[in-house]
């Protein structure tokens, strides 16, 4: 068995509910028993998303995701899902611009059976030539009906006027000619690069006590691949919007039009200012006694529905408004938006919709840490961007936020003269 040495590093005055451990190989391991379930879920986390990638592999990352379950030399194509599925549990993988991760749910006693299979397919991927193929049309596909989605379109092409030549902005699915570019030989060394033990937290929640699941994960994730070297990415520098950046796009069968407009905010670094933000997007666009939804759609019924949304990523976030609406209201409905972010910065908010607001908030993510499967999603995305018990403070730092605090951060962040917008219409 691995030496394991238990960390203590207190980002937060909340106790953080898990033990975080790292082994001598660098790995992470993030545990929680909860003795009344008898599921487990151990999510795998791996700072490998399309913001790891060389120049060039664009989309790799993601078509690592498709690969993994292709199995190794030991575990077959198929083996895994089977194994998987005999035992009753569930698996799935998401790749994002920060992170790739795969888990499994499973009944605990079943988890000595099926967690050497997981660990096999994520350490020793093969990527058989023929598998590559065959699975590269799949991914093809997918990129395919994404061109098919009008507001997939829209919003990557925001994000693309947002980010610029940044990571961020480039589609995690890359390009179909950039896939097809990709070789079996690039994923191996994309794969043995980056799923090392250093870049990857394992976390295991739920009815499996804290001897057992160490012995495990040190005894499934102790060997790693011969360590690779991919090509370096270059860096490039943050973006800075100085201006209101347009882009139209027309669009064959588009029912209404879409009005995209989006925000540069601060990475996870700036985690209070984040929060600030999330209550923002609340204030302005989320649920009916939000403002923006109040007036536009409510009373003056110039959209057909309108939403904001914060997105908290590791180097830069993301804020959004998107209207849905008619051709003809797109110039008023934008105005509109940019004298309601003007108000928000010179008049105070009142206390009732301070309250309201950080009440929604709270219960939300009360709503989302009540199962296994939620909690070790929110402790290993934010070991993955930053670190783990920083998941546990954002109730409280809601709770702190007061009415200057949105102002300020209003004012530093959603410019009513600097953002971008995507505008949609039919052709």
């Amino acid at each position: 068995m691995q030496q394991l040495t238990r960390l203590v590093q207190q980002h937060t005055a909340i106790p953080f509910p898990a033990h975080i451990f790292r082994l001598e190989s660098g790995l992470t391991v993030i545990h929680q028993h909860i003795p009344a379930t008898p599921v487990t879920v151990v999510d795998v986390w791996v700072r490998a998303g399309a913001a790891a990638e060389p120049d060039d592999w664009y989309g790799m990352a993601h078509f690592l995701e498709h690969m993994i379950f292709k199995g190794s030399k030991t575990v077959g194509p198929g083996v895994f899902d089977w194994v998987i599925e005999n035992s009753g549990g569930m698996t799935n993988a998401a790749t994002s611009h920060d992170y790739a991760h795969f888990f499994i749910t499973t009944a605990a006693e079943y988890l000595p059976e099926t967690l050497p299979y997981f660990a096999e397919i994520l350490l020793h991927a093969q990527i058989p030539d023929d598998e590559f193929i065959r699975e590269r049309e799949v991914v093809l596909e997918e990129i395919r009906s994404c061109q098919d989605d009008p507001d997939w379109l829209g919003f990557q092409s925001l994000c693309e006027t947002i980010y610029g030549d940044y990571t961020y902005g480039r589609s995690i699915l890359g390009t179909e000619e950039q896939v097809r570019m990709r070789s079996p030989n690039q994923m191996r060394c994309f794969h043995r690069t980056h799923y090392q033990p250093e870049n990857m937290t394992v976390v295991l929640v739920g009815g499996i006590e804290q001897e057992k699941a160490l012995s495990l994960v040190s005894e499934n994730f102790g060997n790693f691949e011969i360590r690779s070297e991919c090509p370096p990415t270059r860096q490039k520098s943050k973006p800075i919007l100085q201006k209101i950046q347009r882009t139209e796009l027309r669009l064959p069968r588009l029912g209404h039009a879409r009005l995209m407009m989006g925000w540069l905010g601060p990475g996870v670094a700036q985690l209070s200012e984040a929060c600030c933000l999330d209550m923002l997007s609340v204030i302005l666009a989320s649920g009916r006694s939000s403002r923006l939804v109040r007036e536009l759609r409510e009373e003056k019924q110039l959209v057909l529905d309108i939403a904001s949304e914060f997105s908290l990523q590791r180097d830069a976030s993301l804020i959004t408004i998107t209207a849905w609406l008619e051709e003809g209201d797109l110039e008023q409905v934008e105005a509109i938006i940019r004298d309601r972010l003007q108000e928000i910065i010179s008049e105070p908010i009142t206390e009732a919709e301070l309250q309201r607001t950080k009440r929604l908030l709270c219960n939300d993510y009360a709503f989302s840490t009540e199962t296994p499967s939620q909690m070790a999603g929110l402790y290993g995305y934010y070991n993955t961007i930053s670190a783990a018990e920083l998941s546990v403070s954002y109730p409280q730092r809601i709770q702190q936020i007061q009415g200057f605090d949105l102002q300020r951060v209003a004012a530093k962040y959603l410019s009513p003269e600097k953002y971008a917008v995507t505008v949609m219409l039919g052709l």
